[in-house]
């Protein structure tokens, strides 16, 4: 009967084309017989022009089944917001919506460019992997997490390098007294940076969040499941960008009040309405103290934007032979990819606060961790200058300090130097006060030393240098792309497009395998990498129709790592 009135109705071509497959599907493999699960491609009207659709579960259609309510054209079944979990009982997989031609596919308005190389890995290729030991101890966690997942997700995996990551806790809560009285002398942490996406902002760029149904971009559809990202990596420090002040003041503070975190906020200067968030569990932590940080200077033209950042300095409440501390620093440098000059002296004017809070009483640095978005990817010099500790910037484009642009449209030199003497801050990246005072004892103990008769000595003045360092030299957590296929990782995704700009930094511990050798002297002691929440490609991330979606409510990934805090001998 459905066959005759499909042959004879006057439904439009393409819907009896649709049935046509339906029946076709019935006489071959008993689709829509009764009780039958489904495990073959249901064949919809939509692009290509007939896209498939596999359905990753059986699922049975032989209770409350009927047919689609969508006969007209094909632009009114687009629009008609249907999904296919309206007409299943229990399937985890819905349609994507038009953005998404077809699973796998990137939506017509976000073709990238991609390399030759896809991930087709299987889950029990990745089992295998789990349990190989690389050189570096390098082993992806089958934990809990990895194996649920909601409707729309996609897993990230906990990569470890140490037997003794956090992914292992839950075993060694069944060890005996004996073990646990041992762990204690350690102090292991994890520390997340995550940019959350400002509703001001999101607001002001729709144009980057076309691919995103509207009611997806909404405050309250987006907090709580922001809230539960943070509920379920449980850190136990948070580096948050994007925080909203109003938003902050009625929700967020109180939230992660309620799960045991003391916040610490800086809002961005002038009429900008977010900041940065630092909080930390106080079950692990107790402030030292804690350092605003303004890139704003009224008098000084180079520096007029309104970004800031946050200092904090912890100290570990577990119980030790010395009074360790632990530096935490989070940024949100200025985007602007056509500005490299005021990107470089804002993360000079940061790591001269840094370098002012984390000193310890015998002359070393306490650890630091650096986080952020930095807006500059991997490899630019601006991500060189953080994790060498030094850069020639003579001659450099002011437009390619960042990376953000294949070709970038800002070809002016950057002066030399880049800032002001009024600034107070060195081409060493501290603030020249002190600075000043070491090169006074110095000059002192020469003067001391020197003969009576010695004749006086006239230095001509140096020639300005264009060279920059800083004190501090730092891994990264992250490598920035996927061993296996060296495809890159992104942080964020959104229409324009999928970089990776948000980063962990910190000062390495001689022994972390992790990280690179050759720590400075400086740091007797530091961190030890145990592991982190492996981070996405492009390709993996559109699968889902991109940032934000469903279950991912900001444009950017949270970044997590575990540490664990070397004490110096």
């Amino acid at each position: 009967m459905l066959k005759y009135y499909l042959r004879h109705s006057m439904l439009p071509r393409h819907v009896q084309r649709l049935g046509r497959d339906w029946i076709a599907h019935r006489n071959g493999s008993q689709v829509l017989g009764l009780n039958s699960p489904i495990s073959s491609c249901l064949r919809w009207a939509g692009h290509s022009p007939w896209a498939s659709f596999p359905l990753p579960v059986p699922v049975d259609f032989s209770a409350n089944w009927r047919l689609p309510p969508f006969f007209g054209p094909w632009r009114q079944f687009q629009n008609s917001n249907w999904q296919l979990e309206n007409f299943t009982q229990s399937s985890c997989f819905h349609l994507p919506y038009p953005s998404m031609k077809s699973e796998g596919e990137e939506p017509s308005t976000k073709k990238r460019r991609l390399g030759s190389q896809c991930d087709t890995s299987t889950p029990e290729e990745e089992t295998r992997v789990s349990n190989e030991k690389e050189p570096l101890c390098l082993s992806v966690a089958q934990d809990e997490e990895k194996h649920t997942s909601k409707k729309g997700t996609v897993k990230r995996h906990w990569e470890y390098f140490c037997q003794h990551s956090r992914t292992m806790k839950i075993l060694e809560k069944k060890e005996t007294d004996q073990s646990n009285t041992e762990s204690e002398a350690k102090f292991d942490f994890t520390v997340m940076s995550y940019n959350i996406l400002s509703q001001n902002l999101l607001e002001d760029n729709s144009h980057l969040y076309k691919h995103c149904r509207q009611r997806l971009l909404i405050w309250t559809y987006r907090f709580p499941n922001i809230l539960q990202e943070i509920k379920q990596l449980d850190a136990d420090v948070l580096c948050l960008q994007e925080v909203q002040e109003d938003h902050y003041r009625t929700e967020i503070k109180s939230s992660l009040e309620s799960l045991g975190y003391h916040c610490e906020y800086k809002m961005r200067t002038g009429r900008k309405p977010d900041g940065c968030a630092t909080c930390f569990k106080t079950s692990k932590f107790s402030l030292i103290s804690s350092k605003p940080v303004e890139f704003f200077r009224r008098d000084i033209p180079l520096l007029d934007r309104d970004n800031v950042g946050l200092v904090l300095l912890l100290r570990p409440k577990f119980h030790c032979k010395t009074n360790a501390a632990i530096c935490i620093a989070n940024t949100h440098l200025l985007y602007n990819p056509r500005r490299g000059d005021i990107k470089l002296t804002q993360l000079a004017i940061l790591l001269a606060e840094i370098a002012s809070v984390a000193p310890q009483k015998d002359g070393t640095f306490c650890p630091v961790i650096l986080c952020g978005d930095f807006n500059s990817v991997p490899g630019s010099p601006l991500y060189r200058f953080i994790k060498e500790g030094k850069l020639n910037y003579e001659g450099l484009a002011i437009g390619k300090v960042s990376g953000q642009e294949q070709f970038p449209r800002g070809q002016r030199i950057l002066p030399i130097p880049i800032w002001p003497k009024k600034l107070g801050i060195s081409q060493n990246c501290v603030y020249e006060i002190k600075q000043q005072q070491k090169e006074e004892k110095a000059e002192e103990k020469m003067e001391a030393a020197k003969p009576d008769n010695a004749q006086k000595i006239v230095i001509a003045p140096e020639k300005l240098s264009s060279k920059l360092q800083h004190h501090f030299k730092l891994s990264s957590v992250y490598s920035h792309y996927v061993p296996e296929t060296g495809i890159p990782e992104v942080t964020t995704c959104h229409s324009r497009s999928a970089v990776t700009v948000d980063y962990i930094f910190y000062s390495a511990a001689n022994d972390d395998t992790a990280a690179r050798p050759g720590a400075e002297d400086s740091f007797r002691g530091g961190l030890k990498l145990l592991g982190r929440l492996a981070l996405l490609t492009e390709k993996d991330i559109w699968t889902v129709n991109g940032l934000p979606n469903e279950n991912n409510s900001s444009d950017h990934l949270p970044l997590l790592a575990e540490f664990r805090l070397i004490e110096r001998k």
